[in-house]
């Protein structure tokens, strides 16, 4: 029988086996059977380094058996197998149970001393020696068997998969080896003849070098060539998206000579800044355009991403147009709001009625505030997830501001913008994003970039205070708190959990956890520290407040109120006050477990201070050791203020993870070998092919090889992501 990349996979290899791949990878075709690829590779020459084995980890080695030993059960039927495995240096245990002594004998004749083989298991630890649990195994051809060792089958790589308790890498690999002598044809995104131009092999000599490999020579041609599949199918995908919105008409929304925008423009205080002039034109001629605004805006903290978003909801309002912007916190929301409401002033802010939509408002406040966006009175609207709900209606949406885009999931972002006729789109976010990453993932959209910032700033200093070298410094950090309060300023200190005596959501989503840092949390959260601090002889004088997620909305609304008026001196918090919140005399960040939240994260809160005239001071407080992972990333942080290059540390020191973000669904998080760090040259490369091929064939008519991938790789569901995108 000849499979093709379609075939189901209980077809290919029995509905048994089938049923046990699927459940533990997900996996039911043959096409999806051969993109579960190695992550390395044996060699049957080489014995792996026992004494490196992490503890907890399933891991699959190559070793040599020590000794084999057959025994019965003392204490009830059945016997078992003691193995020793061992490289020269480390030695692993196996035990094997079997239902009686005979079977038992039989595995240890098998295992004999001397033999080599590959072998699996979860890696523990029993009186000192390392052990396997639930071990497998593949022992290689037995050296009495002179032809067997002669045929270059039994000295090949063994490939190495990810695998699972049920399904082992040894398991995996036998199911690959039954299915690939017999795949057919396999789909070609690209012709002879770029192939040729570019190095690469065929589709099909690419799935059996990478599956079965007969040297290591003939790996890395075959990852290449997979990876640029990989890079061209998702970057195609993205201009077929981008070239689909621009198949779509809009409302044009002008500026008009005396309009909003000129008035607003008439009433600043300052001038804009060379970036703010250059993004606000490119949205201008957007807003203007033939298709759609598809556009998102990244900018440095404070670099005012919000001025330039609002200009532009001024000129949608211009023709009747409304603008909806929605916010991922209460806090958040409501900071835009009065943020928006002050920069209108009082001569423009009664014409566009800024209107506060969330779900903590009283039922009569969000009736009121839903009438005058239905009734379009409202034409600027700010909202959080309330805005996605079926009761909210807009009279002329026609334009969509997402701030803080990876808040939100691709749904909700789409259900705000079904709200309108094909609405512009502006989505924000202050949190630098590398320029391979941006290509990956927002490969859709139109891209700007606010680097300089508004004159006036007195700038921030950043510093690390290592406890685990200098304890003493605990103490110095409040001084220098109060210090700054006495001066008439004000201090933040964030937290990077609620209370370490519970585990509440916010708290999971705080924490940046890292291969170097222990599993025992945070060591401070919001209520220990105000406890703490009202012991101390000078910060318990202070007025203090707290604030975090799981306080009521208006509390939470009153408690920032209060703090931005100068009514409290120390505000001890949560990453709540992370993005949006615009305090400009207060002067201090302390972060508390710096080393718990990630570079960008410390990044963004550093921003809340020195957004005046007041010098702001950055705090980074951490026990984090030097030389680890994690303080190394808390240094990076106090060592630079620009944004783009802490981005770019951030990706080096902790790789992709999860930098697509779970709420990038579809193609943009299901990338197999592509990494936007290590290829970024490929992906650069792969975007230029992909520009060249739809220029020339828009609808892949010519080209059914890359049509059929596509179709295949990038479901309904995964377009539909990009849309919503």
């Amino acid at each position: 029988m000849v499979f093709t990349l379609d075939t189901s996979l209980p077809d290919a290899i029995g509905p048994a086996a089938a049923k046990k791949v699927e459940r533990a990878f997900g996996i039911s075709t043959v096409g999806e059977m051969l993109a579960h690829y190695p992550r390395r590779y044996a060699d049957p020459a080489e014995l792996t380094p026992i004494l490196d084995l992490p503890m907890g980890e399933t891991v699959t080695i190559v070793a040599e058996v020590l000794s084999a030993k057959a025994r019965g059960m003392r204490n009830r039927s059945g016997a078992m197998t003691d193995v020793i495995i061992g490289d020269g240096n480390g030695r692993v245990s196996l035990t094997f149970f079997a239902k009686n002594v005979a079977q038992a004998e039989w595995r240890a004749k098998e295992m004999r001393p001397g033999r080599r083989g590959v072998f699996s298991g979860k890696v523990g630890s029993y009186n000192d020696v390392t052990q396997f649990a639930h071990p497998q195994y593949e022992l290689f051809d037995d050296e009495e068997s002179a032809q067997a060792r002669a045929d270059d089958r039994a000295n090949r790589p063994i490939p190495i998969y990810p695998a699972t308790s049920a399904v082992s890498s040894a398991q995996f690999r036998e199911l690959v080896e039954k299915v690939l002598p017999q795949i057919g044809e396999v789909p070609d995104p690209l012709s002879a003849s770029v192939r040729k131009r570019e190095g690469l092999l065929d589709s099909r000599t690419a799935l059996i070098q990478i599956h079965r490999p007969q040297t290591n020579n003939e790996v890395d041609p075959a990852v290449r060539t997979l990876r640029m599949h990989e890079a061209l199918v998702l970057q195609t995908a993205l201009l077929q998206q981008r070239a689909e919105v621009r198949s779509l008409s809009a409302t044009t929304r002008p500026a008009k000579p005396g309009g909003l925008l000129e008035r607003f423009d008439a009433t600043l205080p300052y001038t804009l800044t060379a970036d703010q002039k250059t993004v606000g034109a490119q949205i201008m001629a957007d807003l203007t355009g033939d298709w759609p605004m598809n556009r998102l805006v990244q900018g440095e903290v404070g670099s005012g991403k919000t001025l330039v978003a609002l200009r532009a909801m001024l000129q949608v309002a211009e023709s009747g147009g409304q603008a909806a912007l929605i916010a991922p916190t209460e806090v958040l929301a409501s900071q835009h709001l009065r943020s928006i409401t002050r920069m209108l002033g009082p001569e423009l802010a009664p014409l566009l009625m800024p209107t506060l939509l969330t779900g903590q408002l009283s039922a009569p406040e969000r009736r009121k505030a839903a009438l005058r966006v239905a009734s379009g009175q409202s034409l600027i609207v700010v909202g959080t997830h309330a805005l996605l709900g079926e009761k909210t209606t807009f009279a002329d949406l026609g334009l969509v501001v997402v701030d803080e885009q990876h808040r939100f999931g691709v749904e909700q972002r789409e259900a705000l913008r079904a709200k309108g006729s094909t609405p512009h789109a502006l989505v924000l976010t202050a949190t630098p994003i590398p320029r391979t990453v941006a290509m990956t993932v927002f490969g859709d959209l139109d891209t700007s970039v606010i680097r300089s910032m508004p004159a006036g700033r007195a700038g921030i200093e950043s510093f690390v205070a290592p406890l685990a070298e200098h304890p003493e410094w605990f103490r110095r950090v409040w001084d220098r708190a109060a210090e700054e309060v006495a001066l008439g300023r004000q201090v933040f200190a964030v937290c990077a959990a609620i209370d370490t005596t519970k585990k509440t959501a916010e708290d999971e989503q705080m924490l940046a956890p890292s291969e170097d840092e222990t599993p025992t949390g945070p060591r401070w959260g919001v209520v220990q520290l105000d406890a703490l601090l009202a012991t101390h002889p000078t910060v318990g004088k202070l007025r203090r407040a707290i604030l975090h997620g799981k306080m009521p909305a208006d509390e939470k609304d009153t408690v920032m109120r209060a703090f931005a008026n100068g009514e409290i001196d120390l505000l001890i918090a949560t990453t709540v006050i992370e993005v949006g919140v615009d305090v400009p005399n207060a002067s201090t960040m302390i972060v508390m477990d710096a080393d718990r939240f990630g570079v960008s994260q410390l990044h963004q809160l550093r921003g809340r201070v020195g957004r005046g005239e007041v010098p702001g001071l950055c705090l980074l407080v951490t026990d984090a050791e030097e030389g680890t992972l994690a303080r190394e990333r808390v240094a990076a942080v106090a060592a630079t203020l620009d944004g783009f290059a802490l981005a770019e540390v951030d990706l080096e020191l902790r790789g992709e993870g999860d930098v697509l973000g779970a709420t990038q669904s579809g193609v943009r998080s299901s990338l197999k070998l592509l990494r936007v760090v290590k290829d970024s040259k490929l992906i650069a490369r792969a975007r230029e092919l992909a520009e060249d091929i739809l220029e020339a064939d828009p609808l892949l008519h010519d080209h059914d090889g890359l049509r059929e991938v596509i179709a295949r790789r990038v479901s309904e569901d995964d377009r539909a992501a990009l849309v919503k995108s």
